[in-house]
């Protein structure tokens, strides 16, 4: 379930005034237990700390508090996006052409509404994929639902710090998919 525009325009000043980015605001759950997901990021790391999530965690309550936007109960929940993050922006896309994405679109295109890929680039509003078994497949970035990466050896090295092993001495990882039982070429 998302969240509203105006939420995310509340919010993002705050993670902005920190030096943070924001990445996603969603609630999820039902009405008798929402949980109100703040996903950000620091722009050097791509991630956030614990002491970063605290700090905003914090501040974001403290207008949650006085705004008050949210009529019902909820949990505020602060994290960074993980390695196998949401991509919900273009310059996601941008940054991660040649990893592998699962995407999820608003509605079907040439057949699908689903599909996996490599992110093959960005032009314009359209992102391009290398779908194995079907080729270049090309979407516009307002057909797209959700998407994240998928989690692969390739990901990992990509988003280590420069001071740990080669991703040669990473175990294979096995294939993360969402369990849905929809056919993804």
């Amino acid at each position: 379930m998302a969240a509203t525009p105006a939420l995310a325009d509340l919010i993002a000043p705050i993670a902005t005034a920190q030096g943070l980015a924001l990445v996603r605001v969603q609630m999820n759950g039902s009405k008798a237990g929402q949980t109100l997901q703040v996903m950000a990021e620091d722009p050097a790391t791509g991630q956030l700390t614990l002491e970063q999530c605290e700090t905003l965690s914090r501040a974001l309550s403290a207008m949650l508090d006085e705004v008050d936007p949210i009529e019902h109960e909820y949990a505020l929940e602060v994290s960074s996006p993980g390695i196998d993050r949401p991509l919900t922006r273009l310059a996601d896309y941008a940054k991660w052409v040649g990893h592998d994405a699962r995407v999820k679109l608003t509605e079907s295109l040439d057949g699908r509404v689903r599909l996996h890929g490599a992110i093959a680039g960005v032009r314009g509003a359209t992102i391009a994929f290398t779908v194995p078994t079907v080729g270049e497949v090309a979407v516009p970035f307002a057909a797209i639902d959700s998407a994240k990466l998928v989690l692969t050896n390739k990901l990992i090295a990509a988003s280590r710090p420069l001071d740990f092993a080669d991703a040669d001495d990473i175990e294979e990882v096995g294939d993360h998919a969402d369990n849905d039982n929809t056919q993804e070429d």
